[in-house]
């Protein structure tokens, strides 16, 4: 199969901000959970917040987008593995997708969990940051909850994964942090607190007023405060023009931007 190498290529844009509140949480799920996720709708940071935590993770870091597509054991699985054989170049691909080609069932589903655990094992012990973001895309997928409760619960210390969703992933997973071998952060958690807007809008030379403002307009919701940061600071935006867009009448093209990041 042909992959498609932006999938499991890490993002390079970084946030303007980190957020070291929930980046603290992240090394604190580093070492002592075996997995994370991160729960939020789009828009509210996930997917900058786990950019930033690979570059500050101190382990190597195997990237995967996943798509609708990969509904698809096998499509899903193969561009697992190649994820992690960028960072890890002896991890056991032959073994595996032979493995994977004779998986029939849902209940062939934990053997190939058990089996991708042990060639993490055998394949180095350098520390690996496994990230599989838009796993919500393939919920559905009645491979998923077999694979995946038998997986997180196995991965060596070495080997931490970080799922991000539009939403919690099926019961049987979420559930296992009751045990204390998995970290949820949710999409409460994700929304900016005043004294981190305060620091987002002093990086785009903006006021505290101004960011207490956008924060409570918006929530704060990382990605409609940042775009009202960046509209704040371009020449002839004020936050009154900003904050009361929807009773004044500025310029029609300038109003429906506000509306789209404030409103």
């Amino acid at each position: 199969m042909q992959l498609i190498l932006d999938k499991i290529t890490p993002p390079v844009e970084m946030p303007r901000l980190s957020r070291v509140r929930l980046l603290n949480t992240l090394h604190g799920s580093l070492a002592c959970c075996t997995s994370t996720i991160i729960n939020g709708r789009a828009g509210t940071g996930k997917t900058r917040l786990a950019t930033d935590f690979a570059r500050h993770s101190g382990r190597r870091v195997a990237w995967y987008k996943v798509d609708a597509a990969d509904g698809d054991l096998r499509v899903f699985f193969q561009y697992l593995i190649e994820s992690v054989r960028r960072e890890r170049p002896r991890f056991g691909y032959e073994m595996l997708q032979r493995l994977l080609s004779e998986t029939a069932s849902p209940e062939d589903v934990p053997l190939l969990a058990e089996s991708f655990v042990y060639e993490l094992i055998e394949s180095g012990s350098d520390p690996l940051l496994i990230i599989v973001d838009d796993l919500h895309l393939v919920y559905d997928a009645e491979w998923v909850v077999p694979f995946f409760r038998r997986l997180l619960p196995l991965l060596p210390p070495e080997a931490h994964m970080l799922i991000m969703g539009r939403g919690l992933p099926p019961a049987p997973l979420w559930r296992m942090r009751s045990k204390q071998t998995l970290c949820v952060i949710e999409e409460s958690d994700m929304a900016f607190t005043e004294s981190e807007a305060k620091k987002l809008f002093a990086s785009y030379g903006l006021s505290e007023g101004q960011a207490l403002s956008a924060q409570a307009q918006t929530r704060g919701r990382a990605a409609s405060l940042d775009r009202a940061a960046a509209l704040l600071s371009a020449p002839g935006i004020s936050v009154a023009k900003v904050t009361r867009g929807r009773r004044r009448r500025i310029r029609a093209a300038t109003v429906l931007q506000i509306h789209g990041y404030l409103i």
